[in-house]
């Protein structure tokens, strides 16, 4: 766009140049701005005036310079438009193949503030991310792969790779516009994992019952944040530090016990995951939806528990081994 400007501007001064030298040869300001203009074309038309010899030497290099000027302008103008044409329709068809080959992989519906800091977290978790945002100026310089549209589309949808997904997040700007992605989304997909973004609390209760695994009001969580820093700074820092900071060597991550797990009939006591891992887990969750904390020894495991751990990458990995299915 430099260069097409600088060329406009010789453009522009070899117009006033060649108005001005007619100008000075005796013609009229309207006469020698026809004059040069059919010069620099190279149209052919007869002159306006009859040219003495210095008017002749002018007008040869004025066709030399203006049509030498014109031709570039339009040969830097025409290269743009290819150029940067050509490198979006590749740049899309790129992205597009990344998009085809992710699999389990989250879409993100929505790069406002929550949407933003939805990917983020994400990323530093390295999970794959798709964005979908119907406005370009939101998605210009955007690193993660996106998709333009309306979300609201089964075909943008579609395009992000929902058959693939393992969850949707919605961050639109309006309940309504939630409440249809998650009709649409789990029309697609009843497997799909879904958390939708309430912008009131009343509408929690409207999403879930549009198919939504979770409803979250930002507004709410932060401001019950805010309170628990104030009243338990310590406390809230901890889950904060642990949940939240790559630095940190500790994370606490949910594990699901399938009904080929090893350690499905086992108590705890049996599995001691402790003293294997060096784990500490802190909460399961029943089949049936009900949190047991702290869980004691003689507790039995049952398929689609879920061990709710705090542990080491390494720690967890181990956890991790233990409950997966054995090889066959």
């Amino acid at each position: 766009m430099r260069r097409l400007g600088r060329v406009v501007v010789a453009f522009v001064l070899v117009v006033l140049a060649g108005t001005v030298g007619y100008t000075l040869l005796g013609f009229g300001v309207l006469d020698a701005l026809y004059q040069t203009v059919t010069t620099i074309s190279t149209v052919g038309f007869r002159e306006v005036h009859p040219l003495t010899p210095v008017g002749q030497v002018f007008t040869m290099a004025l066709i030399l310079i203006g049509a030498g000027t014109v031709l570039y302008m339009f040969g830097v103008l025409l290269e743009v438009l290819i150029d940067e044409h050509l490198r979006d329709h590749l740049e899309r068809r790129r992205m597009n193949r990344e998009i085809d080959r992710m699999r389990g992989h989250i879409i993100v519906c929505g790069w406002g503030r929550v949407g933003r800091s939805t990917a983020q977290y994400l990323r530093g978790l390295g999970k794959q991310i798709v964005v979908v945002d119907r406005d370009p100026e939101r998605l210009q310089g955007i690193e993660y792969p996106h998709i333009l549209g309306d979300v609201t589309d089964d075909s943008v949808l579609e395009a992000a790779g929902i058959a693939h997904a393992h969850a949707l997040i919605a961050a639109l700007d309006n309940d309504a516009d939630n409440v249809y992605v998650t009709l649409s989304s789990r029309a697609m997909r009843d497997d799909l994992v879904i958390i939708e973004r309430a912008r009131t609390e009343s509408s929690k209760s409207k999403l879930r019952r549009a198919g939504a695994n979770r409803a979250v009001n930002p507004q709410l969580i932060g401001g019950r944040r805010m309170a628990a820093f104030a009243l338990q700074p310590n406390v809230a820092e901890f889950l904060d530090v642990v949940m939240h900071d790559d630095a940190l060597e500790y994370r606490i991550e949910e594990i699901s016990l399938d009904a080929h797990s090893p350690l499905i009939g086992h108590t705890l006591l049996d599995t001691d995951l402790r003293r294997t891992t060096g784990a500490l887990l802190l909460a399961l969750r029943t089949a049936n939806g009900r949190f047991i904390a702290n869980p004691t020894d003689d507790i039995h495991l049952h398929a689609d528990t879920i061990l709710i751990v705090l542990g080491t990458p390494t720690q967890l990995d181990a956890v991790r081994a233990q409950a997966a299915r054995p090889a066959t």
